[in-house]
């Protein structure tokens, strides 16, 4: 099918440009709404791609919020972003909605600039109820009347900054609504007792039974004169707390309600318009299915998180054929995760810990062949981090297995809790660089600047899978200070891998290729680029020599010497912010020794960069093969500024 494929929306969704034509429709007609709702995600999706089972789960939702709220001057805040595709159809965004997460098109997360309607970006979880909070309290200030709504995944509830939020909002009791969407999933399968306490009650058939008897009592209570619905009142909030998870929530300042159907568009409805009038902070636990309206999605929750190939909207198998040719390389996380099991079989200590990525982190191996061993602890990066720290100092090795975006979250554990302690952990740092269709909030720019500022910490990156391979066994045997092993998104180089782990030397790069005049010094993965590069540039006689430097901390100092005496001018390159990253340090090392030998720092510039393919990204920036030809050309006097 063609890639500017765009659906034709249902006869109601058609007409439905903004919400203000949302509400012009009567009650009963919402569920065909939601129909026509989820069938556009679908046909959008099974042809474009892009995330999926989240947005197909809170259709009923969107639609409720939407038809009750005065959106945009009510905020609604969408914690993570990737359930918000509905959200963006019923904003405006339905013509546009076909160049979702491409280049140049719409974002695959809510972002301000985009649309009045999104009221914070959200790529990351955990973040709704803060900035919800924050925008509650900003119109207090400001004495306004509009409402505030944050819609939180059970998912996204297991990271810490949300019970922050939580016990702040109960605190100071500003008017705002959390809507609690439980459906047991973030990416992979929830964990943690949290889900545990939810999950108990909500399929609970005791539970249930009680609470609709006590209801019914309570009703009858409540009819019996002013002095009884006092007592009723005060009754209902103690058998409450007593019997429903709303124990946990009222004991944080929330008035609870729920667990009610969240794929009810009509009860939804009620109870959202029945809490408009209700004063506070206040939590309405709704009870999803991730997925719901497409069975493939509803069965394999975890594998329908996202979608990037064509398929078939009836049953999900892909449309197009895989091509026979020879096999794919396997991606880094894959060579990460089966390096990982075989150093473990080899060495007991070895640990890993992941914060709520074991599929995107590929540790699911290690976790099902050393379940013992191996740590999902929700979204909770701090936590990962510092749970690292603790088995460390115990003397496990533990791998910490975090995306690079997600590392930042965990920054001040990294300083204090690994770094202060020189801790021996070993941070397997995925998605460095720029990452693709995510965008900004995942792209993994600026491990490399925020690691090398601190003490007791190597940071590298191999070139290769070989490489990472060799890293990743070093450093299981190295225990003077923390390591860091960046590599990105996507596939490795094919090489052929040898079984057997090889040491590599701690701070020492190798030469790739010796030349006359210019020195590459590649950092990474990126170094691939540079071999592309170099092919065609010695088509013209232009022979400039590659360096694979592996380390930014410590610097391989004698091969950089060795460049300062051959050759005339250095051009580095990384996959990262050239603020404070590897170039920088090869400078800083240049200037130190007095060198009169110019430096051109190539990577990521100061500025955010949006989303796109890797390469897209990659040419954009000019860090692609032809923009490493350019600046060589540039440094040999063929092209000038």
């Amino acid at each position: 099918m063609d890639e500017l494929y765009k659906p034709e929306p249902g006869s109601l969704l058609k007409d439905i440009h903004t919400p203000d034509d949302l509400k012009q429709l009567k009650p009963e007609q919402l569920q065909e709404v939601c129909d026509e709702l989820r069938q556009f995600i679908i046909d959008m999706v099974s042809v474009h791609g892009g995330h999926f089972g989240a947005s197909l789960g809170v259709v009923e939702l969107t639609v409720a919020l939407h038809y009750v709220y005065n959106t945009p001057e009510d905020k609604i805040v969408w914690d993570v972003g990737h359930q918000a595709y509905g959200h963006k159809i019923l904003t405006g965004r339905r013509e546009e909605f076909h160049t979702n997460r491409r280049y140049q098109g719409l974002s695959g997360f809510p972002k301000r600039t985009e649309s009045e309607y999104d009221t914070f970006g959200v790529g990351h979880s955990s973040t709704s109820i803060s900035a919800g909070l924050g925008m509650a309290i900003a119109r207090d200030l400001n004495k306004g009347k509009n409402k505030v709504v944050s819609v939180i995944g059970d998912g996204a509830m297991t990271g810490g900054m949300a019970f922050e939020a939580l016990n702040n909002a109960g605190a100071l009791k500003s008017d705002m609504l959390v809507i609690l969407n439980d459906n047991n999933m973030s990416i992979d399968p929830n964990v943690g007792a949290l889900k545990e306490y939810l999950a108990e009650i909500t399929t609970s058939k005791t539970f249930n039974k009680m609470r609709d008897e006590i209801y019914d009592l309570l009703g009858h209570f409540k009819s019996a004169g002013d002095k009884m619905r006092k007592v009723a009142s005060k009754l209902e909030r103690a058998m409450t707390a007593a019997i429903t998870p709303g124990a946990l929530f009222q004991a944080l300042g929330f008035k609870y309600y729920g667990p009610i159907d969240g794929h009810n568009v009509d009860g939804l409805r009620r109870h959202l318009e029945d809490l408009k009038t209700v004063s506070g902070p206040k939590l309405l636990h709704i009870v999803t299915v991730k997925g719901k309206g497409f069975a493939p999605a509803e069965r394999e929750q975890t594998k329908w998180h996202a979608q990037s190939s064509p398929f078939d909207k009836i049953t999900g198998q892909p449309l197009s054929a895989p091509k026979k040719t020879k096999e794919q390389p396997p991606k880094y996380q894959d060579v990460f995760g089966q390096a990982l099991v075989e150093l473990a079989e080899e060495n007991e200590d070895i640990v890993a810990i992941t914060p709520a990525m074991p599929s995107g982190s590929s540790l699911w191996p290690m976790m099902n062949r050393f379940p013992d061993r191996a740590f999902d602890v929700s979204i909770a990066e701090q936590h990962a981090v510092t749970f690292a720290a603790g088995l460390a100092a115990e003397g496990k090795k533990a791998f910490a297995a975090l995306y690079s975006t997600f590392l930042q979250r965990g920054y001040d554990q990294v300083v204090h809790d690994v770094a202060i302690q020189k801790l021996p952990v070993v941070f397997c740092i995925d998605r460095a660089g720029l990452v693709g269709a995510d965008g900004p909030t995942h792209h993994g720019l600026y491990d490399i600047s925020y690691l090398r500022a601190l003490p007791n910490m190597v940071v590298s990156s191999p070139m290769n899978e070989q490489e990472l391979r060799d890293m990743l066994y070093t450093a299981s045997e190295y225990n003077e200070a923390a390591w860091a092993i960046r590599y990105p998104r996507g596939r490795s180089t094919g090489m052929d891998v040898r079984k057997e782990f090889h040491d590599v030397e701690l701070g020492k790069g190798r030469i790739i290729s010796e030349g006359e005049k210019v020195a590459i010094l590649s950092f990474g993965p990126i170094g691939n680029y540079v071999l592309e590069a170099r092919t065609e540039l010695e088509k013209e006689e232009i022979n400039p020599g590659h360096f694979d430097m592996r380390f930014a901390k410590p610097l391989d100092t004698e091969l950089i010497d060795h460049v300062l005496a051959n050759y005339e001018k250095i051009i580095t390159i990384e996959d990262g912010t050239i603020l404070g990253g590897f170039g920088s340090a090869v400078a800083e090392y240049v200037v130190e020794k007095g060198a009169g030998i110019p430096v051109k720092i190539m990577g990521v510039p100061d500025r955010i960069v949006e989303h796109g393919t890797q390469r897209e990204l990659h040419d954009e920036v000019g860090i692609g093969p032809d923009g490493i030809m350019e600046e060589v050309k540039k440094a040999y006097g063929v092209l000038v500024d």
